[in-house]
């Protein structure tokens, strides 16, 4: 796959993730709307996060880090039999033990609700709510576990449209699920456990028939000595904190979360939606469409297409990553005002949502290089220096949010919960440096020719950028004073504003979008 071949897949891949980021922004006025920042909003959040997390292991992230280069190099070798048996044998027993630990953790729901929620529990009802939303949204680990399986092979296989259009059915299942179930259930929030689970069913439904088109849909045969099992399963093992930080951090953030004021979980779960839409986007895409490509290099022995292949996503996520960090930080009570300030969620709910995105902001461009520097240890089957530098990040994390919360919680500071956003940001940028700095002595990768001309020029355009929002927020004042189209219009304007000012300005400074992508 060559450059412009890469560009394309990503483009593909990114154009699909803008519709579920669209659609998932509507979920979530809606959902803002309906429940605003109320303790059973709240429980779902935690509901949410625990099986999520646990996606991250068995669908998107440690399972495919692990099974994408095994079944590349299959590939690679063109041994069609081999390939099929080792498909057939991980299918069988990654559906086993998906099924196994859903089932666990339904029997075992009060018990996780407790650990994870230990602020709640003086408040029994409110750990019987996360208990009940939990016993609904673990069975969806089993549909979106195989579902990202399908979308695995399919991105071996360089199509990557439909895996990235399945998380639409998501957003549409929850929006269809709150419109239809809410009002029927005694605690609204509760539709939003079952709207989980549609969407995982709705999604396996799409994308597992698509493996038959292209003559891989596996034959489950179970196995768990087989080599094939155990080599996935030996890589996954290190993966299960290198590729899942984020979720591990954000999982720290809960249990802090859940000692602090009604409200917080939500704030801090409608600003990671916020900040997850450029992540999603263009770090998400990039790091997806990459590692197949990575893999097969590796596999050919082509150190040269796989260092520049790095070099490429490196330079594509800083062109990206940089000026969303910065509009991310210059607009976050702005954004959030606009999108979740109406209905049941107030403008001091808007405005803590904007204090805790505003501390995620500073992260972001970490965030999406990370997406690019995790497939590079990746593709080649390092799982353990990922795994070293995740456990670091994990520890860093701990010790920031209780060092910075404590103090705010202890005094009553209305806030406090930005305290976790923050040493959630600065944890992040610390796993980043890490898996370059590891990269770099590894001698994987040398930053080629003309990187601190590169560099100086995004700066330049971001600080630009960034000075012009600032003129702009100054000149409108107080977004949540603001009536809703104003405030919505004002939004959107600010927005394309800084885009534009982005744009001209990396182009008065030299780079040309064709050097960029060719590079």
């Amino acid at each position: 796959m060559k450059k412009p071949a890469l560009l394309r897949s990503t483009a593909v891949f990114s154009a699909m993730t803008l519709l579920s980021r669209l659609a998932g922004f509507a979920r979530d006025v809606l959902q803002a709307s309906l429940f605003g920042a109320s303790a059973a909003m709240d429980a779902f959040v935690i509901a949410y996060r625990i099986p999520n997390y646990l996606r991250r292991i068995f669908a998107e992230g440690s399972f495919s880090s692990a099974f994408v280069p095994a079944y590349s190099a299959l590939k690679e070798q063109g041994d069609r039999e081999a390939v099929r048996d080792f498909l057939d044998h991980v299918a069988a027993a990654l559906c086993a033990v998906v099924i196994v630990v859903a089932g666990l953790g339904m029997l075992a729901a009060p018990w996780i609700a407790a650990v994870f929620a230990p602020g709640a529990l003086d408040e029994p009802g409110q750990i019987d709510a996360i208990a009940s939303m939990l016993r609904i949204t673990f069975p969806y680990l089993v549909f979106i576990s195989m579902t990202a399986l399908a979308g695995a092979v399919l991105n071996s296989h360089g199509r990557f449209g439909l895996a990235a259009v399945t998380p639409v059915l998501h957003n549409v299942a929850m929006i269809a699920a709150m419109l239809a179930l809410a009002p029927l259930f005694e605690v609204p929030p509760m539709a939003l456990a079952w709207g989980v689970l549609l969407a995982g069913v709705l999604q396996f439904a799409l994308l597992w028939p698509a493996l038959g088109r292209i003559g891989a849909r596996p034959r489950f045969r179970l196995d768990f000595r087989h080599p094939a099992v155990r080599k996935v399963g030996a890589l996954m093992l290190p993966t299960l904190f290198s590729s899942s930080v984020a979720q591990l951090n954000l999982i720290v953030g809960t249990i802090f979360a859940s000692l602090l004021v009604t409200g917080s979980q939500t704030w801090l779960y409608n600003a990671d939606r916020l900040s997850e839409f450029p992540l999603g986007l263009f770090g998400v895409a990039i790091g997806t469409v990459i590692l197949p490509h990575l893999s097969s290099r590796h596999a050919a022995g082509d150190a040269e297409g796989y260092a520049k292949a790095i070099d490429w996503g490196l330079r594509m996520v800083l062109l990206a990553g940089v000026p969303a960090g910065v509009g991310l930080l210059m607009l976050a009570e702005p954004l959030a005002s606009a999108m979740f300030q109406r209905g049941a969620f107030s403008a001091d709910d808007a405005k803590m949502t904007g204090l805790a995105l505003s501390a995620t902001a500073i992260a972001v461009p970490a965030f999406m290089l990370t997406k690019v520097l995790l497939p590079a240890f990746f593709s080649r089957s390092d799982t353990k220096t990922p795994m070293r530098a995740a456990v670091a990040t994990v520890f860093i994390n701990i010790g920031l949010t209780a060092a910075i919360t404590t103090p705010l919680w202890q005094y009553g500071v209305h806030g406090a919960h930005a305290g976790i956003a923050l040493a959630t940001a600065l944890a992040g940028i610390a796993n980043a440096a890490l898996l370059w700095a590891w990269l770099h002595r590894d001698g994987l990768y040398r930053t080629q020719p003309g990187w601190g001309r590169y560099l100086l020029q995004v700066l330049l355009a971001a600080a630009l950028m960034a000075l012009a929002l600032g003129a702009l927020r100054s000149w409108l004042g107080d977004f949540t004073a603001m009536a809703e189209w104003p405030r919505i219009a004002a939004v959107l304007g600010c927005v394309a504003a800084g885009a534009g000012v982005y744009a001209l300005s990396l182009l008065a400074l030299g780079i040309r979008p064709r050097q960029v992508w060719a590079h």
